[in-house]
């Protein structure tokens, strides 16, 4: 799905991928987050995803201009979760309605796994 804004001198159109990177390198920023998470339906397994293919753990729903986000983090051990995923949501939601002009209705946060950062 593509984001649609409208205004006196044409169409602009947002690719659903550019804003699952543009959230993804938002997200890598934010403090106790070691990466995005990359779950295997079959195995059942957890994989840190690399800084070049974030985009494969966060899915991106847009409608009516109205933007839903699922991320799937690894987090820092040691680290309060309610803490990371509190200020992940407000820097990714802030970050994203600025940069795409639309609105963010919900964040959903999926903690895969606890890393310890070396």
């Amino acid at each position: 799905m593509k984001g649609r804004i409208n205004n006196k001198l044409g169409e602009i159109q947002i690719n659903s991928d550019v804003i699952a990177l543009y959230a993804g390198m938002t997200a890598v920023e934010c403090f106790g987050i070691v990466g995005m998470a990359a779950v295997s339906m079959k195995d059942g397994l957890v994989k840190l995803l690399k800084r070049e293919s974030l985009t494969h753990g966060i899915n991106v729903e847009v409608e009516d201009n109205h933007i839903t986000l699922d991320f799937h983090v690894i987090v820092a051990y040691g680290v309060s979760i309610c803490t990371v995923a509190d200020n992940l949501m407000d820097s990714v939601k802030y970050k994203v309605e600025e940069f795409t002009g639309m609105e963010v209705d919900k964040i959903n946060v999926y903690v895969e796994g606890v890393r310890v950062i070396d």
